[in-house]
């Protein structure tokens, strides 16, 4: 039969990626204290096109993704890159991975044991010289507001709020991309917010958390700043990106907060194609406040 991508394209108009999208999956990502835990992700999967091609051949996806699904993890996306590129006969891939991954917790008074899930993401992208590979974690926590707090004759608004993390490692000498765990993030999250959120809470546990948020008010930015301090002191990351969002409770909109960072010695975990400034250190982007700039309820 007649090989109608592979036939000749005369406009020379290179496309970035094409590929597949909103691909779903069974997967097998790694799991610290079981090792490892099946999942179902949503995949979009990519590779650059040179001019001269018409286009790309969308099965060679799947048959690739269908060689590795025993296992979807940093380990295996170097490879799975590299098979893309050999079989599309392209000069750079790009993969994405999105899936629920589930922990059982604790209830912190009662010890009730639900499953909690949070939404992770893996990103693998590799050119003819490099790899790269971003881990993502996104985990529901409860904010505080330290300015309701201290205004009160007696309570404080607080509400649900989203912190994601974006990570990548930093590489031995041999080029081996450090470790970096699902649960470490969610830990990490967690402890950076006035509260954690529990699949499963009786009234003994309700109190707790109330008190416990209470007394552990943060801003928006403080949460961001929280996570950065302590990634910042693990030697295992090269550059994160932190996502923090409250869901306001008393107020028509939503309040924000990202930062950026990057080691100044991790010039080899760069982005591909990242042409910014190294930084070492840290800068709080954008938050929302409720009257514009200078409103008397702002930083919630």
């Amino acid at each position: 039969m007649d090989d109608v991508q592979n036939g000749h394209d005369d406009r020379r108009i290179p496309i970035d990626q094409v590929g597949v999208t909103d691909l779903r999956y069974p997967i097998v990502v790694l799991d610290r204290q079981r090792e490892k835990q099946q999942t179902v992700a949503k995949l979009t999967m990519s590779v650059n096109l040179p001019h001269h091609f018409k286009g790309t051949h969308m099965s060679r996806f799947i048959e690739v993704l269908n060689e590795h699904r025993g296992e979807v993890t940093m380990r295996t996306l170097p490879t799975i890159l590299r098979e893309l590129k050999g079989r599309l006969q392209a000069e750079s891939a790009r993969i994405e991975v999105l899936f629920p991954y589930f922990l059982e917790r604790a209830a912190p008074a009662s010890g009730a044991r639900a499953l909690m899930d949070y939404e992770c993401s893996f990103v693998g992208e590799a050119n003819a010289s490099d790899a790269d590979f971003v881990l993502g974690v996104r985990v529901p926590v409860t904010s505080l507001c330290p300015c309701s707090k201290t205004i009160s004759d007696y309570g404080a608004h607080n509400q649900r709020g989203f912190i994601t993390t974006e990570v990548r490692s930093a590489r031995s000498a041999g080029g081996e991309p450090a470790l970096i765990w699902i649960e470490e993030l969610v830990q990490l999250a967690e402890g950076s917010a006035s509260a954690p959120v529990y699949p499963l809470l009786k009234r003994a546990d309700e109190r707790h958390v109330t008190m416990q948020a209470y007394d552990n008010p943060v801003f928006v930015e403080d949460m961001v700043r929280n996570v950065a301090v302590r990634l910042q002191d693990d030697p295992r990351v090269a550059w994160f990106q932190v996502h923090a969002v409250n869901h306001e409770s008393i107020h028509n909109h939503s309040a924000f907060a990202r930062l950026e960072w990057r080691r100044s010695d991790a010039t080899k975990s760069a982005p591909i194609g990242d042409a910014q400034k190294q930084l070492d250190g840290v800068a709080v982007v954008a938050v929302v406040t409720s009257h514009g700039s200078g409103g008397e309820t702002a930083h919630k």
